[in-house]
């Protein structure tokens, strides 16, 4: 197997862990700073023993080893979620679901301007279809959205962006470490907010499986697919987890989504399939 086509393989399982969220917000019965704080500890914990795993005698060393780029993709990752979850606030969702699409363009702006990295025609195509993709299952309620929360969305969906194409850059250095320092920097943010200790057991194991199975891994896979494939398709295969989100919790709370819904899944799975399936990609050019 290429290392580009396990590069997707990775992003895409990653993609697949994200899109839990929605299932187990709606599972899991805390106030939603107390579930961000635990979901951050618990990854955190996963992630710095993944890094253990990996390095085994170099532990300290491997964060030594990420740098100052090791740091900013923790800053900006934990920032990140943070505006996520503001944006949420401020503004709808829908809204929130198309800016977070445009990541793969913002991506190929920061990629070309950073790394000199310059995406093919077919895969910004694709990117493309997977945006109107998501914007059919907006719908009509883009016309609710704010500023301010669609500015925060859209600052999220700048630093994301960022934060692929710095592991993308520094693909000869592990970055599991940093996504580590991440999730714990996530969990110090919402921590003045948060009521650690309300939770009773049952609920410490579902969150321990969210913490760990959709935060954790998610990162975990996202830092060690990105390195392998282009900036754009890595943001592209990424868009994936809004649909898949719709699905899983259809799927568990029979909450039948609209028929736009439906289409505009549809859309965006064709976009990034279209994109992955060929077994041979030309027209980019990697950085050096």
């Amino acid at each position: 197997m290429s290392k580009t086509w396990l590069g997707t393989l990775l992003l895409a399982a990653s993609a697949v862990a994200y899109s839990s969220a929605g299932f187990f917000t709606r599972l899991i019965e805390v106030d939603a700073w107390t579930l961000l704080f635990w979901r951050g500890l618990l990854a955190g914990l996963f992630l710095g023993a993944m890094a253990a795993v990996q390095e085994r005698g170099r532990f300290v060393q491997a964060f030594r080893d990420i740098g100052v780029t090791g740091l900013l993709v923790a800053l900006f990752s934990a920032v990140a979620t943070v505006c996520f979850l503001n944006a949420m606030r401020q503004t709808s969702v829908a809204d929130v679901m198309v800016v977070d699409a445009a990541i793969p363009f913002i991506t190929a702006g920061v990629a070309w301007l950073v790394i000199g990295e310059r995406e093919s025609v077919k895969t910004l195509l694709a990117t493309l279809v997977a945006l109107l993709g998501v914007a059919v299952m907006a719908g009509t309620a883009l016309q609710e959205g704010r500023i301010l929360g669609d500015l925060l969305a859209l600052a999220m969906a700048v630093l994301m962006s960022t934060v692929i194409v710095l592991i993308r850059r520094k693909r000869g250095v592990n970055m599991v470490p940093a996504v580590c320092l991440s999730a714990f920097l996530c969990s110090l943010i919402v921590s003045p907010f948060a009521n650690p200790t309300g939770v009773d057991m049952h609920e410490f194991g579902l969150l321990a499986v969210f913490g760990m199975g959709q935060f954790g891994l998610g990162l975990l896979l996202l830092a060690l697919g990105t390195p392998l494939v282009s900036a754009t398709r890595g943001a592209l295969i990424g868009v994936l987890q809004t649909p898949l989100g719709t699905l899983w919790v259809w799927l568990a709370f029979s909450e039948k989504p609209a028929a736009a819904t439906l289409a505009g899944g549809l859309i965006v799975l064709a976009a990034v399939l279209g994109d992955m399936l060929p077994l041979r990609r030309v027209g980019v050019r990697p950085a050096e």
